[in-house]
């Protein structure tokens, strides 16, 4: 089991994480969710990212050029000389990478939460069309788009059977496009994103705000599973998505899930950041079911997403034998940010972050509390 153990950086005095194959990181905002997930990539990708930021004439001096170009401008003080972290027993020195001349492929595919902040009308920029106080993930992420989408041919290429068929009314084109397709098309010698509703080619910025929060992601899971002929993908072993809730319905959410459930089955390891309770919702039931029969298993998974008992079993055949953590971040004093592991997700637990999971729980708790005393019959 791979593990990351990070102190003292940023506003986190203790993370230690254990990942799963799916594993779940909830907390209040400002507790270093994103920086502890972008410190894991550019341990990961140290090669990958120093090169990259060379190639694009970033010149590199010391630690502090180093953590502006990957963190944001501003950030360097991220690091002081009590910073530790350790993935798989290896140190990582942050000062080791200034020198570094050895390209590498990614292994971390990095979906960031600002995601909506790729696209420019329709079209996802260039690594070289952010200013440079963005920080590395977006830049990086919004280039992969680009590249994928300039090997993908024109005209329609989302009403794919796959989609169209998967689950019937219960997936990600009907929960967020409703019935229309997506089309590629070419405008000044760019290629751009529209919504196609009948006769009609809806521009980017047209379409609802959902639609345009969704787009990017459903391009980065689509990038992870094209057919091989449209995009050379590198070696990628990891998925890490920042806050896939953002701007969608519940149920777009589960459609959403069952996105994240396929890549898993592909063999990626997958690390979800979320303030939704859809997600751990899901990781409580597999909890609590999972030593029931292969069978009995795979029909409850089924009824929990809305599908007939014998629809989509191999989509949750393999869900009994992966490992999903679960971790909560939050300041437990003045020193700062501590991750607890709540995997166990008890609902009768005496540590409240395990029972109320990580504050998701509470306020449904509080409401069925309320109910229950106030209630006249």
């Amino acid at each position: 089991m791979d593990k990351l153990n990070v102190s003292n950086f940023g506003p986190i005095k203790e993370a230690n994480v254990a990942f799963g194959d799916l594993t779940f990181i909830v907390g209040p905002q400002a507790t270093g969710k994103s920086l502890f997930l972008e410190l894991f990539k550019l341990i990961v990708d140290k090669n990958n990212i120093v090169s990259t930021l060379k190639k694009n004439n970033l010149v590199i001096k010391d630690r502090n050029d180093l953590i502006d170009c990957y963190f944001g401008k501003g950030l360097s003080s991220l690091f002081n000389s009590n910073t530790k972290a350790i993935f798989n027993k290896k140190d990582f020195d942050i000062d080791s990478l200034i020198d570094l001349n050895r390209s590498a492929e990614e292994k971390i595919f990095y979906i960031p939460a600002q995601r909506i902040m790729s696209f420019d009308d329709g079209s996802p920029k260039g690594f070289i069309n952010f200013n440079l106080s963005t920080p590395y993930i977006l830049r990086s992420f919004s280039e992969n788009l680009r590249l994928f989408i300039q090997d993908m041919p024109f005209d329609i290429f989302f009403s794919i059977d796959r989609y169209k068929n998967f689950g019937g009314k219960n997936n990600v084109l009907h929960s967020i496009f409703n019935e229309a397709d997506i089309e590629l098309h070419l405008n000044n010698f760019k290629r751009e994103l529209k919504l196609k509703v009948g006769d009609m080619s809806i521009p980017f910025m047209a379409w609802s705000a959902g639609q345009k929060e969704f787009m990017p992601l459903f391009l980065a899971f689509y990038s992870l599973i094209a057919p091989t002929n449209l995009i050379k993908r590198p070696d990628y072993k990891w998925v890490i998505v920042e806050e896939p809730e953002m701007g969608l319905h519940p149920k777009a959410i589960e459609s959403v899930l069952l996105e994240i459930i396929d890549l898993m089955n592909r063999g990626y390891k997958i690390v979800v950041s979320t303030h939704s309770s859809t997600f751990l919702d899901f990781a409580w039931t597999v909890n609590c079911i999972k030593k029931n029969d292969d069978d009995t298993f795979r029909k409850a998974m089924c009824e929990l997403f809305g599908y007939e008992p014998d629809s989509a079993i191999d989509l949750f055949d393999n869900i009994k034998k992966k490992s999903i953590k679960t971790y909560f971040s939050a300041k437990s004093n003045a020193d700062g940010v501590v991750f607890t592991d709540i995997s166990s997700l008890d609902a009768s637990n005496d540590n409240i972050d395990i029972s109320e999971w990580g504050g998701l729980s509470s306020f449904a708790g509080r409401a069925s509390d309320v109910v229950s005393k106030y209630i006249v019959g």
